[in-house]
């Protein structure tokens, strides 16, 4: 049975999620955002595997430095971010720290097997250019895509308004029951947010 933890982390309370099964000491995260040591306690002494980021922003990535010596897996078109604190907007809030680099890049329609969970890539642009969707399961982390009555704003570089909504209408036609885990705020489902879209 799949378990998923979330931790709001940093001054922009980011949400930082824990993927794992109960049957297994391994484990996925999703946005580490802030708080490296925190994050790793939450673990309670499962294995980081890998670590997938939805997008490239500073509030997503500031703890990658706890977890260097795991897998990062981003989009390519993201990937300047985790060097060029212009593009990931840190330089705007005071974090101009470099990333460690990534190890694996995903594209839309990648599926990857980690900590024992079938994970398919949605590349679901508009907030960033290589913004992406993770599902795994019932469960859909969508990153600063997809939020509660919301969506990521479209103002930083690689913000596309129009390719945001594109990716909306497509994530709001999957099924009703999917849960949704966004990057900021509580989770939802996408019956809720098509229901209050459309």
């Amino acid at each position: 049975m799949m378990k998923t933890d979330v931790l709001t982390v940093g001054p922009i309370e980011t949400n930082c999620y824990l993927v794992s099964r109960e049957d297994r000491d391994d484990a996925l995260i999703i946005d580490p955002g802030a708080e490296g040591s925190r994050i790793r306690a939450a673990l309670k002494g499962k294995k980081p595997v890998a670590v997938l980021l939805t997008h490239g922003h500073f509030d997503h990535t500031g703890a990658l430095e706890e977890f260097a010596d795991v897998p990062i897996y981003i989009h390519p078109a993201d990937e300047i971010m985790l060097r060029d604190p212009e593009w990931s907007v840190g330089g705007l809030n005071g974090d101009t720290a470099p990333r460690p680099e990534a190890t694996g890049f995903v594209q839309e329609g990648a599926k990857l097997c980690l900590a024992g969970l079938d994970i398919a890539v949605l590349h679901t642009p508009g907030h960033t250019l290589g913004s992406v969707c993770y599902r795994i399961g019932d469960c859909l982390f969508t990153g600063d895509t997809l939020f509660q009555h919301g969506y990521g704003r479209t103002d930083f570089p690689g913000g596309d308004f129009r390719a945001l909504l594109s990716s909306l209408r497509r994530l709001l036609k999957g099924e009703e029951d999917l849960r949704v885990y966004p990057g900021h705020g509580p989770e939802t489902t996408i019956f809720r947010e098509r229901k209050g879209m459309l």
